[in-house]
């Protein structure tokens, strides 16, 4: 049975930085590229960030140069370092298990497995 699960989140002050873990079992998850997004009170789940099989790594607008994703396989876990962190960037925080690395990792509905979340507030 496949599960991921994140934490790292919290609460933290603007400016401040975070780092989320996403731990994934009942799978070698090496070979599979793997996305983080994040759900605002109110709002639709939004790509964040993505991360190949191979290391290269996609982002965001909104969070290009705050954000590094990084993998390592040896723990099964990929990890979503937020830094400069703003007030809009409150929301819980979802990685999930892209089937391809042809695929594109900022559509959502291609995502096969997902976590259940962890919470990221940032007071201002």
């Amino acid at each position: 049975q496949v599960q991921l699960v994140e934490s790292g989140g919290g609460l933290v002050q603007a400016g401040g930085s975070l780092r989320l873990s996403c731990v994934a079992s009942g799978r070698t998850f090496s070979s599979y590229p793997m996305g983080w997004f994040r759900q605002a009170p109110g709002k639709e789940r939004e790509f964040v960030g993505g991360i190949w099989s191979g290391g290269s790594t996609y982002y965001a607008d909104s969070v290009k140069g705050r954000v590094t994703i990084s993998r390592d396989s040896a723990k099964n876990t990929v990890y979503l370092q937020l830094n400069s962190l703003k007030p809009e960037d409150t929301a819980v925080y979802y990685c999930g298990v892209h089937p391809s690395d042809n695929g594109a990792l900022w559509r959502i509905y291609e995502y096969d497995y997902w976590g259940q979340g962890t919470q990221v507030t940032v007071s201002s």
